[in-house]
C-alpha cells in the first residue's frame, strides 16, 4: 500500500469526466415513486414494520459507505485496498436513493417536503442571497 492509497481524496482524485447518462425514468421523483411502488408491491409487513425496516435499510446503506471508505483507504490491514472512490460514490448514491424512498414511504408529498426542507437548510446555511454592490463612486479630480 502506498501513502497515496491511504489518504483522503484530493481534487485530482475526483472524476471530472462527464458521466454517460443511464436510461432512467423521466426524473428523480418519478424514479423514487416507481421504486417505492415496487417495494410496496413486494412488502410482507404491516405499515409500522415497513417504516422501521426501511429506516434500518438506510442505516445498512450508510454502513456500506463506511466500509467502502475503509476499503478505498486501505485501513483494514487484512484486506488492504479493497474498494475505490467510485465505490464510495456509488454507495453514497444508494444512501440518497434509500433516504428518498423512506421519505416517500412516510408521505406521498415527499418531493414538496424535501424541497421545502432543502430551501430552509440552504437559507440557514448560506444566508440570504447577496445584494449587488453599489457601483464605485467616481471622483473627479
Amino acid at each position: 500500500m502506498t501513502d497515496r492509497d491511504s489518504r483522503t481524496p484530493t481534487p485530482r482524485d475526483v472524476d471530472t469526466r462527464t458521466p454517460t447518462p443511464a436510461p432512467a425514468p423521466a426524473d428523480l421523483w418519478t424514479a423514487i415513486d416507481e421504486l417505492w411502488a415496487w417495494l410496496d408491491a413486494h412488502d410482507r409487513h404491516d405499515p409500522p414494520q415497513t417504516v422501521l425496516l426501511r429506516v434500518l435499510k438506510l442505516s445498512e446503506e450508510v454502513g456500506e459507505v463506511a466500509q467502502a471508505v475503509i476499503g478505498a483507504t486501505g485501513q483494514n490491514p487484512r484486506k488492504g485496498v479493497s474498494h475505490t472512490w467510485e465505490d464510495v460514490r456509488a454507495e453514497l448514491c444508494d444512501v440518497v436513493i434509500t433516504a428518498l424512498v423512506v421519505l416517500r414511504t412516510l408521505t406521498p408529498d415527499a418531493q414538496e417536503e424535501f424541497t421545502r426542507h432543502l430551501a430552509r437548510v440552504t437559507a440557514r446555511s448560506l444566508g440570504p442571497a447577496p445584494t449587488a454592490a453599489p457601483p464605485p463612486q467616481r471622483r473627479d479630480m
